[in-house]
């Protein structure tokens, strides 16, 4: 992973039956991916917002967000 100067990435949302979400509880964490498998990426950026943006082909393929509840105002207990 790396952490770039700030550059924009597209994300295209063609399909939106291939979007699946997946939330890990123990650990905060939510993961969005833009298909219907989880594709090996070309390369991982590590924002300065803690998200983790995976690239394949210069397209987002998959969002990492971590402290996800924490983001949205709603800390786990």
């Amino acid at each position: 992973m790396e952490n770039e100067k700030e550059r924009s990435l597209i994300v295209r949302l063609q399909n939106l039956d291939n979007i699946w979400f997946e939330y890990d509880r123990q650990n905060d964490i939510l993961y969005i991916n833009f298909g219907k498998d989880v594709e090996e990426a070309d390369e991982s950026i590590l924002t300065e917002s803690n998200i983790v943006v995976r690239i394949r082909r210069g397209e987002v393929i998959s969002l990492t967000i971590f402290d996800f509840m924490k983001r949205i105002g709603m800390d786990l207990l």
